[in-house]
């Protein structure tokens, strides 16, 4: 890849360029500090349950609101990941490494991190279950558990990514798998999944595909590529206007897309993928594969489908404006884990955070909760090594958009703030607590063309 400022070519892009250089010299005075790894008491004011991009965020915030001492996140992991970089990752346009950092560096300062594993919650009394044996008691809770990866629903998965040519950009074991995959590519099918469950970032299945399709292209293979993507879905896109955008694209690079199309069963020893006929129930077709990119069947995580929280499908139970669970009142929501009725992304989380702060501060004042959320959320569709559509929009899948021009387009501008700008509102500015999406920003450009 061409260094940034050999490829900005608009005031836009050099305007993103120029922010991203004062970000890198400020980089290192924002780093963030944790407290202790182990609870050192059994009480706080605000427990938080996943140290995620929703999980970090609140504690953050709440952490101004009630003070760190009385806040703490329980999270197993030893390193936290920006997740929607690998996209990038998986087309060879960004490193593994630029993803990840050690949880212990960006959970707020003085905020106890519990590094356990939530197996129970007893919302009845207040209090958690971990998997080191600790109850621990809160007065508010807040939920950020995520999504759940279900490889093992496809027969002959995961073990089936110890083969060549198969990847998969939704997790950090197989998403460096990925790119051999598209490295080692040598004539045939191209074959991308999306599975009949919801999913994160559901944008991702087919951005990988555009860009293969672009890496085709540029390294002269791309005659020789049947590209084609095997969607459970009956669209490609959930919102007309970027559908209708996508469309085109697809027409344009000759892309071969089939609907109602679920993976069940990957062979990898046989280079094979079964896929079943969702309109047919029983109904197969067995796909040989040069290259394999598979979405994974998601659900809520396996702690939360059986507990008094949940919904009947599992799903964190919250009212869809306020983020407030339906039953218990001082139980919150944020997230994957939820059943806000919008596509699950980072930037759904962060326009959701702003809300979540407004709407825990009011209920601790014993209020009414006012400020509502719309279900905004982004997916910056990427389409080529430089080029990304921006979709915006909300709970009716109508475009919310941030920019005073039409986002259904293909531009430099929004890639760079894909690739390089918005990695660094996550680690700086979001993580901190002081991103609640772009609200203010379309306030200021309409504002600016009244």
């Amino acid at each position: 890849m061409a260094p940034l400022v050999t490829v900005v070519s608009s005031p836009r892009a050099r305007l993103f360029a120029c922010f991203l250089r004062l970000g890198t010299q400020q980089t290192g005075s924002l780093q963030l500090h944790t407290g202790a790894s182990c609870a050192s008491k059994n009480h706080y004011e605000v427990l938080v349950l996943g140290g995620g991009s929703g999980g970090i965020t609140m504690a953050a915030r709440m952490k101004r609101k009630v003070g760190a001492e009385n806040v703490a996140i329980i999270e197993p992991s030893e390193r936290h990941f920006y997740q929607p970089i690998w996209t990038l990752v998986g087309a060879g346009a960004k490193q593994l490494s630029f993803s990840g950092r050690p949880t212990a560096s960006v959970i707020p300062s003085g905020v106890e991190w519990i590094k356990a594993r939530v197996v129970e919650l007893n919302p009845d009394k207040n209090c958690v279950h971990t998997d080191n044996g600790k109850e621990i008691f809160y007065k508010y809770l807040i939920i950020a558990l995520g999504i759940q990866l279900d490889y093992e629903k496809i027969k002959g998965l995961p073990e089936g990514f110890a083969h060549p040519k198969i990847g998969s950009n939704y997790s950090v074991k197989t998403v460096e798998k990925t790119w051999k995959a598209l490295q080692d590519f040598k004539e045939g099918n191209a074959i991308f999944t999306f599975p009949n469950t919801p999913v994160k970032c559901a944008g991702a299945p087919q951005k990988i595909m555009y860009l293969s399709e672009a890496y085709f292209r540029k390294t002269g293979k791309r005659s020789k590529a049947n590209i084609i993507f095997n969607t459970a879905l009956g669209t490609i896109f959930g919102v007309k206007k970027y559908a209708n955008a996508l469309q085109e694209i697809i027409q344009e690079r000759n892309l071969t897309v089939n609907y109602k199309q679920n993976l069940i069963e990957v062979r990898a020893d046989k280079q094979e993928a079964v896929f079943e006929n969702l309109d047919k129930p029983g109904e197969t077709q067995v796909f040989s594969y040069e290259m394999l990119h598979v979405t994974p069947p998601m659900s809520p995580p396996d702690v939360l489908k059986t507990s008094p929280v949940a919904d009947a499908a599992g799903w964190v139970d919250v009212d869809k404006e306020t983020l407030q669970h339906k039953k218990y009142m001082n139980v919150f929501g944020i997230g994957d884990c939820t059943n806000l009725p919008t596509s699950k992304t980072a930037a759904a989380v962060a326009a959701q955070s702003g809300i979540l702060d407004r709407t825990i501060s009011l209920i601790m004042k014993n209020q009414i909760p006012k400020k509502k959320y719309d279900g905004y959320t982004s997916c910056p569709l990427v389409t080529g090594y430089n080029r990304v559509i921006l979709a915006e929009f909300d709970y009716k899948a109508q475009p919310l958009e941030t920019f005073p021009f039409d986002q259904s387009k293909e531009r430099l501008s929004m890639y760079l703030m894909k690739a390089d700008l918005m990695p660094f509102l996550y680690w700086n500015v979001m993580l901190r607590g002081y991103w609640g999406g772009p609200a203010f920003l379309r306030k200021l450009f309409h504002l600016g063309m009244s």
